[in-house]
């Protein structure tokens, strides 16, 4: 778990964890330099719960990305599955219990990664709604256009853990969450996407990434494919996944390839090498915007 000024809602968070049915789960929390009355939570708890259960790391305070990816890749911390989780969600009693059920069906030396939907609630706590429900198969020509997945929900195998500390904590891109689920997907690993949420994701005023479940949300995503954003960050993936091309299968460089060189083509080529890529978004209308955004070379 990562934190920075999480005072309001990390009390909640912390008790979902007790509350797990799945009772074998250290928590390692890296806080990012908080101000306010985070850290003293944290070491509260950790006073209070089984010694050693709840352990406390400073975080590299370059972001939230950064944070994850370097406490992910801490060499001390062993274990055969792994968590991320945010400071201001609540976790459903059977979060581990269903993740571990998949994950341990998968023979460990298979990247497997688990995620899912989520339940929205607001500051209160109380219930407003749901994450869209993805229906297609997760795959990498998918994973390189989009995640169906938040962070807050995956929970992944040591083969997959492995993948991201060689990746390094020092990749520059969008979000930990969306390299996960395309370096998994890439590598020939198994990607599980559950439809029935078992995180209540909160949303809030200092939310750093929220849900795009919205109409406001869709359209504020349309806007930041004409500003370009989304071809930035395509930019940032393609370098990532090629410092792990050498991990990738054989179809999916091919695919990554493909993608890269059809983004500086002219129209016409553009579409074709989309095509060949295989790309797809899970909803209609995030097809359209994928268009849109091919038409305007803004992918």
């Amino acid at each position: 778990m990562c934190t920075y000024n999480g005072e309001s809602f990390l009390a909640e968070q912390l008790a979902s964890f007790e509350r797990q049915v799945y009772r074998s789960w250290t928590v390692y929390a890296s806080d990012d330099g908080s101000q306010d009355g985070t850290l003293d939570l944290l070491k509260m708890s950790s006073a209070q719960w089984e010694l050693g259960r709840l352990q406390i790391v400073e975080g590299p305070r370059r972001g939230f990305v950064a944070n994850f990816l370097s406490l992910t890749c801490q060499t001390d911390i062993k274990a055969e599955f792994y968590a991320w989780a945010d400071q201001d969600d609540v976790w459903k009693e059977d979060k581990l219990q269903k993740a571990l059920a998949w994950l341990k069906s998968i023979p460990a030396h298979i990247p497997a990664l688990y995620c899912g939907r989520t339940e929205l609630i607001g500051e209160s706590g109380v219930s407003f709604g749901y994450s869209p429900k993805f229906r297609l198969a997760p795959n990498f020509s998918n994973a390189l256009v989009q995640n169906i997945g938040g962070g807050n929900t995956m929970v992944f195998n040591q083969a997959a853990r492995a993948l991201l500390q060689e990746a390094g904590d020092k990749l520059i891109i969008p979000s930990h969450d969306w390299w996960a689920y395309q370096l998994v997907s890439g590598a020939g690993g198994l990607v599980h996407y559950d439809p029935v949420p078992t995180v209540l994701y909160r949303q809030h005023a200092e939310n750093l990434v929220g849900t795009n479940s919205s109409w406001f949300a869709r359209l504020k995503r349309l806007r930041m494919a004409f500003q370009g954003r989304f071809y930035e960050w395509n930019t940032q993936n393609i370098h990532a996944l090629e410092i792990m091309r050498h991990r990738l299968s054989q179809e999916h460089q091919a695919k990554l390839a493909q993608f890269k060189a059809a983004r500086g083509q002219k129209l016409f080529l553009r579409i074709l090498g989309f095509q060949r890529a295989g790309l797809y978004r899970q909803t209609l209308f995030g097809n359209l915007g994928l268009i849109f955004a091919t038409l305007l070379k803004k992918i």
